[in-house]
């Protein structure tokens, strides 16, 4: 008998495991489980499958071969695949920048129906950060002149990226010193590639420095300009009040849920959604409305600018699926399963896939693009529609859980005043101890959410402010993390802090891609300070991540001076040369490194002892632990 418990910390996962291991439906716990034991070789990194000399492997153990045909040996293995994860973590994510910033042209010169500039003042701080004109100039003009010299960005024709400049004055110098300052987004990422190419860079050290050049291309460009131009065309988060579990579908509406990080589509489909006609047409079915939910960073896209409530995060894709109350779910990219086909088959929900870049088994394909998207959006709903007569059983296991998202920085300064003093003040006054960035995903290597609501409980009750993006903060807004009843977690500085301001102690940040929301307050913090990021009482974490855009996440992090501790190994034990520099020597180079926890109740210790280890550093007084 299955123990549900020991897969998942919450309600709705337990008993929708349960309900498909009853349906005799396979889950990803069950694909992990025929997956044991899995290759030694690969999870210590020491396998190498880039030319066709090999595969080739080194043996941990000193017996077998120590060489791969080639003669690279663990240190040099080890790093380029590093390097390679990191280099598609960073291509991933800055893809999805690329798009947005297609879809802003597109809008600029009226291509784009349903699409417009929703934030003209972001859209003119931006537009002036790459030295655009704005005076006098219609929104159209300036979106078309900044998509122009956001698409340089991505070339190979500049000398630095143009959003490094928010870095703190100390942090650039750094990066230029230590020659990884990002020069162009997708020049790192092919570089990254050409260096890893068998016979090109066999120097460890300079493999994993430029891997963090190409982190730095990620985070401070692609990525960053995912979120400033979803903040310009569909509007800058604010505060506002959601739900969130798999109890957010309705037994008696049509649901739609959307899946993946592009807001692109879910925007058109939200628009669809709410469209009196369409409506009219379900109550014509039967049903008493159209509900549209959220999985996975495509829902906390819509969460964050309009409260969409949120179903669940990357373990739980599947399993609401088996609720069989899902009508459709509408997928764009990045972190969907290709078994969703498959078990969507085993129920009524119809699958569509809908970028011109991924297309998945068992669904079926409508591409969306910028000037068919509405068009597109509200063909698929009407489907959606159509499909609500033919639903089975309904199982929905739990009630929804309250919840607040939509804190940009622009929001958290808002609230402070608009300045960051006042939480400077918190800090100096040891009311909040430091601040932490908890994301990244789910991993059915860890108890399904229990590293994120663990983490975050230990941080909050000993007044450390956490702010959240991802999997990981809808893991804490299920958890009741989010709430204005939740400050009762927190320590006695943070209950104050939060209570005078009417937040609650965790902060739900956005999506993956709005992990640079964290790395602007924190230069935010750092200029006020007069210092450098690496200089604050900060610390990063992804407890249950799993994906190569993690890695390249955490690298970006460490780079822009931020203490970070890992959940899941990476693939790099089998070279303790490596494992020493990204656990102690890239102190030395960027004034931040790696520990790696899997227990998030030590995880909580380590970055405890950081944070205040770092006020010691500031001057300010620090609690003995």
């Amino acid at each position: 008998m299955t123990h549900h418990h020991t897969k998942s910390i919450t309600k709705d996962g337990q008993l929708l495991i349960k309900k498909m291991e009853a349906d005799q439906v396979e889950s990803v716990w069950d694909r992990h489980q025929a997956q044991q034991p899995q290759c030694g070789f690969c999870e210590l990194g020491l396998s190498c499958r880039i030319c066709v000399m090999g595969p080739c492997r080194v043996d941990p153990f000193g017996e077998g071969p120590q060489q791969g045909v080639c003669g690279a040996d663990g240190d040099i293995i080890v790093a380029r695949n590093l390097c390679r994860m990191i280099a598609a973590g960073a291509a991933s994510h800055s893809d999805h920048g690329r798009d947005l910033v297609e879809v802003l042209e597109s809008a600029a010169e009226n291509k784009a129906p349903g699409y417009e500039i929703k934030d003209g003042e972001k859209l003119h701080k931006v537009a002036s950060e790459y030295g655009i004109s704005t005076e006098g100039r219609k929104p159209a003009e300036i979106a078309a002149d900044l998509a122009g010299a956001m698409k340089e960005d991505f070339g190979s024709g500049k000398k630095e990226i143009a959003l490094a400049a928010r870095a703190p004055q100390k942090r650039q110098e750094l990066w230029r010193r230590l020659n990884i300052m990002p020069r162009g987004i997708d020049r790192e990422t092919s570089e990254a590639m050409h260096r890893t190419h068998m016979g090109v860079d066999n120097d460890w050290q300079s493999l994993l420095l430029h891997g963090l050049r190409n982190a730095l291309s990620d985070g401070w460009g692609g990525s960053m300009i995912a979120t400033d131009v979803s903040d310009i065309l569909f509007g800058t988060p604010m505060p506002a009040p959601t739900k969130v579990n798999a109890g957010v579908l309705k037994d008696d509406q049509v649901n739609v849920v959307v899946h993946g990080h592009n807001p692109v589509v879910s925007e058109m489909v939200l628009a669809a959604c709410q469209d009196p006609e369409i409506i009219k047409l379900a109550e014509s079915r039967g049903a008493k409305g159209i509900n549209l939910c959220g999985v996975c960073c495509t829902g906390n896209e819509l969460l964050m600018r309009h409260g969409i409530p949120m179903a669940g995060n990357h373990l739980m894709t599947e399993l609401i699926i088996a609720t069989g109350a899902v009508e459709m779910m509408i997928v764009d990219y990045q972190c969907i399963m290709p078994s969703l086909g498959k078990v969507a088959s085993c129920y009524h929900t119809k699958m569509i896939s809908t970028s011109d870049k991924a297309r998945f088994p068992g669904m079926e394909h409508m591409e969306f693009h910028p000037d068919n998207a509405r068009e597109k959006a509200y063909e698929v709903v009407k489907n959606a529609v159509e499909n609500f007569g033919n639903r089975g059983e309904v199982y929905i296991p739990v009630e929804p859980m309250d919840a607040v998202g939509g804190f940009s920085v622009e929001a958290v300064l808002g609230a402070l005043g608009g300045t960051p003093d006042p939480l400077l003040d918190a800090i100096k006054a040891g009311k909040i101890r430091g601040a932490a960035g908890i994301v990244g995903c789910n991993n059915p290597k860890i108890k399904h959410d229990y590293g994120h609501v663990t983490l975050t409980k230990r941080l909050i009750e000993n007044d450390i402010l956490v702010v959240d993006t991802g999997c990981a903060a809808v893991a804490n807004a299920k958890a009741g993390f989010k709430i204005s009843d939740s400050i009762s977690y927190a320590g006695p500085g943070l209950k104050e802090v939060c209570g005078s301001l009417g937040i609650p102690p965790v902060l739900h940040f956005g999506s993956c891609v709005d992990n640079v929301r964290i790395l602007v307050l924190a230069s935010a913090l750092a200029n006020a300070l007069g210092t450098d990021i690496s200089d604050l009482p900060l610390a990063g974490a992804a407890p249950e991540w799993y994906s190569e855009k993690a890695v390249a996440i955490g690298a970006y992090t460490v780079a822009s001076g931020i203490y970070t501790v890992l959940g899941p190994m990476p693939p790099v034990a089998g070279s303790m040369n490596v494992v020493e520099l990204l656990t102690k020597g890239l102190n030395d180079v960027v004034g931040a490194a790696f520990s790696v926890e899997p227990d998030p109740e030590n995880a909580a210790v380590l970055i405890r002892k950081h944070i205040e280890n770092q006020r010691r550093g500031l001057g300010l007084d620090a609690a003995d632990l």
